[in-house]
């Protein structure tokens, strides 16, 4: 997901006391000593993630004011933020320190070279990932091939969301989705996948429904998925730029049906985006296409800032703050480590997901497949091959 799919309200949960006692790992490098004095840090998020993360990153600030000056939090969309670095790092003035990001900019940066090896030059410096991240958060981690630390994690979609008194009959197949969209003539809409969380779930998740050839190669095993694409895509007015416009015209009722997830469903029912009694279903065939936001920081960023964001990353990954990552359902459930439950995370988290979540998430997840999604050069191949085949030209900004 990208922070500009959706106006986000800050997340207002209190943060966990500075001054509560936390068993961070102590190991360090010896070249990456922790500062004599304070720094200033840069996060850029590129995900949404600080909906998630910012309480938690501020309750660090608080904590360490021994090695933390200011905290400097920015969003922009995913897709601009790769040749912002890469100008950056040419010109040998980054001043991007930490970058919160989705599957979408993380692979971009890989295929560029843009990111510092976290993993194994730092390993000393960070918990043992495998340990304390849940089996599909694990899996997650390793698409980052070294180069970020997943800092929260969601089983995803693809979904349809839709408004009950106008889809009375929801499609229950790949095939009633397009003769639904075709009888219904741009009632249907899902965002540009290279800057939506939804947007590329739902194309990563069709070759599993289509029974494609190889869903996990988009140059050579989608023949149908690029078919069927490009063939729903008669149907589609335009594609916006990010979800937060689709869940808008749903909301006013320009959509009937989009493509969603599952914190997509839930966290703008929350805000009143879209209207409470929308309904989602899952087509037959159905696997979950797991997400996951990532920790990454640019190549050029000074040993005394990479050691403190080392020791920051230790701090997001512990149960405390992770509890933070409930939300209100936008990445739900959102905890990428093991045993971090609803009842530990703020009372509003628990009272919105209680009113807007949905008992049958539980089922979804426990009885359909939970793919990874398409590691970092396929999956910047299948925005190419969208944007050329499919939807670049109908993109409105």
């Amino acid at each position: 997901m990208t922070y500009s799919d959706i106006t986000r309200r800050t997340f207002t949960a209190g943060a966990a006391a500075a001054g509560v006692a936390v068993a961070l790992r102590p190991a360090f490098a010896a070249k990456l000593a922790m500062p004599t004095s304070p720094v200033d840090l840069n996060i850029v998020d590129v995900a949404g993630n600080l909906a998630l993360t910012q309480k938690a990153i501020e309750a660090y600030a608080a904590a360490k004011p021994q090695v933390v000056g200011r905290v400097n939090f920015t969003k922009a969309p995913a897709p601009e933020l790769p040749g912002k670095l890469k100008a950056q790092e040419d010109a040998g003035r980054v001043d991007i320190d930490l970058v919160l990001t989705g599957t979408d900019a993380l692979s971009a940066g890989v295929t560029q070279g843009l990111w510092i090896k976290l993993l194994p030059d730092h390993e000393d410096a960070l918990p043992k990932l495998q340990d304390i991240y849940q089996p599909a958060a694990w899996n997650m981690q390793g698409l980052a091939e070294g180069q970020g630390v997943v800092v929260t994690y969601y089983p995803s979609g693809p979904l349809l969301e839709y408004m009950p008194d106008a889809v009375r009959e929801p499609p229950k197949t790949a095939e009633e989705l397009l003769a639904w969209a075709k009888a219904n003539p741009g009632r249907f809409m899902y965002a540009r996948p290279a800057n939506s969380g939804p947007g590329r779930t739902f194309i990563m998740g069709l070759p599993y429904i289509l029974g494609d050839e190889d869903p996990k190669d988009p140059e050579k095993g989608w023949d149908k998925t690029w078919a069927y694409l490009k063939e729903l895509g008669e149907t589609i007015e335009y594609y916006p730029t990010g979800t937060g416009a689709v869940m808008k015209e749903l909301g006013e009722g320009s959509r009937d049906m989009i493509a969603s997830t599952t914190g997509w469903d839930i966290n703008p029912r929350v805000l009143g985006t879209v209207p409470a009694e929308a309904k989602v279903a899952a087509l037959k065939g159905f696997h979950w296409v797991a997400d996951a936001h990532y920790m990454a920081v640019p190549k050029g960023v000074s040993d005394d800032k990479l050691a403190v964001l080392l020791d920051l990353m230790n701090w997001l990954l512990q149960p405390a703050q992770q509890a933070y990552t409930y939300d209100e359902g936008y990445f739900f459930p959102g905890p990428a480590v093991k045993g971090v439950t609803l009842d530990m995370a703020p009372q509003e988290s628990q009272d919105a997901i209680k009113e807007y979540g949905r008992p049958e998430y539980q089922e979804l997840i426990a009885g359909n497949p939970i793919e990874l999604p398409l590691t970092p050069d396929k999956l910047v191949i299948a925005f190419r091959i969208w944007d050329e085949r499919v939807g670049g030209q109908k993109v409105k900004k």
